[in-house]
């Protein structure tokens, strides 16, 4: 006999802390739906971001190097499977629902334009003037609106607390029924601080394979030399920054993964949360690193910042494809026509500058380059 829907809800019942979300307890979606047989509403959320054209996208995407610069740098969607992978961790330690806890990790970065954070910046310019461009707030349009996978409505029509999750910048939230509150699930806020450690460690990773960040400037990362402390005594001989770096980012991460565990329970004792319920009344988060390592990752960031972000090979190729976001853009407020149907399809209800966003936010890197070249915008490159 196969596990049904109810024999997971129910084993959710029993094994899940009091403070997880309960999927058999799920605010539903905006379009109702019949239950499925054997999958909870999480799962089914889990599958449909996996099966979205933006979630296939992302591979082409650029997270700090250009997309196709080397075949070992992250891609925006090798960094999406490192958080949720991180997210699965630390939720199962916290008694929380791992489902749930996925579908928002792997959603979390659906809107990213081409181009990385360069490519945000040039399109929240140019749309200045017409609400502005956030990666966030164009993860939940991708989710809500931008895909079609149903014959009767836009969107993948998630559950209400994978849409809740996405809203990473929101101080206050309302359920469906219009009652306001101050903080998303622990599940969110788990997928939230799953990110940050996987993004500045894993940056450090690339920036180290790179040779933009050179070992000898590494000694005042203080995250970095007690990752190393810990990692020496488990190596075959003296380090070797090639063969050995792996396993120092890998203690890196393990830190951080066992700090926010602690830590979390920790506030979570402290606060007396017993529901789902008590988490989102609480105007402070739940999740989150200690005092100390707080000002170690502070550290590592602004590390980041001035050795590696900001690296001269690294802004002048990216102020380059800036400027082929504005060519393009500026191409299709002239020629509208250019862009595909189903895009202009939403010309009436969006506005000719937002489906131009929209349109180029969901392009790759590679995509966007052999568009501005069919165009005559750009030589071969």
């Amino acid at each position: 006999m196969y596990r049904s829907r109810e024999w997971l809800e129910e084993w959710e019942s029993e094994k899940l802390a009091p403070w997880a979300v309960f999927s058999g307890r799920s605010l539903g979606r905006v379009y109702g739906e019949d239950f499925h047989l054997y999958r909870t509403h999480f799962q089914r959320d889990r599958a449909r971001v996996i099966h979205s054209s933006a979630f296939r996208r992302l591979d082409g995407k650029t997270q700090v190097f250009l997309n196709g610069t080397g075949d070992h740098f992250r891609t925006r969607l090798t960094h999406t499977i490192e958080v949720a992978s991180v997210a699965r961790s630390i939720a199962r330690a916290l008694g929380l629902n791992e489902d749930l806890t996925e579908a928002i990790a792997l959603a979390h970065d659906l809107g990213h334009p081409p181009f990385g954070h360069a490519g945000e910046r040039a399109l929240n310019e140019l749309m200045a003037e017409h609400g502005g461009f956030d990666h966030n707030q164009q993860s939940l349009r991708v989710v809500q609106f931008l895909e079609h996978k149903y014959p009767n409505y836009s969107g993948l029509n998630l559950s209400y607390e994978v849409l809740e999750g996405l809203k990473k910048h929101d101080t206050v939230f309302q359920l469906p029924d219009g009652t306001e509150y101050y903080s998303p699930s622990l599940e969110a806020q788990v997928a939230d601080v799953a990110d940050e450690i996987t993004y500045f460690s894993h940056d450090l990773d690339d920036g180290i394979a790179s040779g933009l960040i050179p070992i000898e400037r590494l000694s005042c990362v203080t995250l970095w030399s007690e990752a190393l402390e810990i990692a020496l005594p488990n190596l075959r001989g003296e380090f070797d920054m090639r063969r050995d770096r792996w396993f120092v980012i890998r203690c890196l991460i393990n830190r951080e993964v066992d700090d926010v565990i602690k830590t979390s329970l920790s506030k979570i004792e402290e606060s007396k949360v017993r529901s789902v319920e008590d988490v989102r009344r609480k105007k402070d988060k739940i999740i989150q690193f200690s005092e100390g390592l707080r000002r170690k990752n502070l550290e590592l960031r602004k590390f980041l910042f001035d050795n590696f972000y900001q690296h001269p090979s690294l802004t002048k190729l990216l102020e380059n494809c800036s400027g082929y976001i504005y060519r393009l853009f500026g191409v299709f407020l002239k020629r509208r026509e250019l862009m595909s149907s189903r895009a202009l399809e939403r010309l009436e209800l969006d506005g000719l500058h937002r489906v131009v966003s929209d349109y180029i936010a969901g392009m790759t890197d590679r995509f966007l380059l052999r568009k501005l070249r069919e165009l005559g915008e750009i030589g071969m490159c």
